[in-house]
């Protein structure tokens, strides 16, 4: 078996790359990329993909809690408590009470920190 299966050739970022350019953008799609590009080390596209996500879907409390942890990464505290409180927000609209609680730990880490904005 010589041929080239393209699809899977590539690596996850690359399908869901593939996704997005063909025009299958959507909240769950971005918050994918974000996991994706936090787990491999790159922050700071991690949170560009993370944004959108939550752009798409403001109450999408899973993707504020790793945007957040992204753009912590990424040295922005004062954004990533922003972050932090806009999904402790959306995961209070949503009833999710332990995203919630873990962005509020994850919140008061940072503002301790003397990162608070």
């Amino acid at each position: 078996m010589s041929g080239h299966d393209t699809v899977n050739d590539m690596d996850p970022a690359q399908r869901f790359e593939a996704l997005l350019a063909s025009g299958k953008d959507s909240a769950l799609l971005r918050f994918s990329l974000g996991m994706h590009y936090l787990g491999a080390g790159d922050a700071p596209r991690a949170a560009e993909h993370l944004r959108r996500a939550v752009e798409q879907d403001p109450d999408y409390s899973a993707a504020w809690k790793l945007l957040g942890k992204s753009l912590e990464q990424s040295g922005d505290a004062a954004g990533a408590i922003a972050a932090y409180r806009d999904g402790i927000a959306a995961a209070e609209r949503r009833g999710d009470k332990q995203a919630g609680r873990e962005m509020a730990v994850f919140l008061r880490r940072l503002e301790k920190a003397g990162g608070a904005a």
